[in-house]
């Protein structure tokens, strides 16, 4: 029988573990995008690589995904348009509706950024021990399932 405390130290140790290494994958994260769109924020990241991933998004559905309130998805994506990011258009299935999608400019950063991103994590993964590595991925799989996230495969990520 699995004792209560111990349930409470394992999930305290593997939140600690994580939030450790989410301070790592945020300062890998702020580090390439600095290298590819030096006034681009985490935020602004974020939300292209949503649009990257879903395509031509209202602005309410995006706000939904980013689980912020609609005026702040608006100004974030006000100033994406602005740096030539992002596209706003008239939503050719109701015309009273606005589409915003990725210019090849934010396709541009959002591939660059993630190649940069992909290529630091692979340096740290490869300094690990091969006998771990497994481990760790059905670890990481489970941790995004449980958090709904969808699997990245060719998409995009953040």
């Amino acid at each position: 029988m699995t004792n209560p405390a111990d349930d409470d130290t394992d999930i305290d140790a593997v939140t600690d573990a994580m939030l450790t290494a989410s301070r790592l994958l945020i300062a890998i994260s702020a580090r390439s995008i600095a290298s590819v769109a030096d006034s681009l924020t985490l935020p602004q990241f974020r939300l292209l690589v949503v649009l990257a991933n879903g395509g031509a998004t209202k602005l309410v559905t995006l706000a939904e995904q980013l689980g912020v309130n609609p005026s702040t998805a608006t100004r974030t994506v006000d100033r994406l348009i602005s740096s030539g990011m992002v596209t706003r258009e008239a939503n050719p299935a109701s015309r009273r509706e606005i589409l915003l999608r990725l210019s090849p400019e934010g396709e541009r950063v959002v591939e660059r950024v993630t190649s940069q991103r992909r290529a630091e994590i692979a340096e740290i993964v490869a300094r690990m021990p091969a006998a771990e590595r497994a481990g760790f991925v059905e670890a990481l799989w489970s941790f995004a399932r449980a958090g709904g996230e969808p699997p990245a495969g060719n998409r995009v990520g953040l």
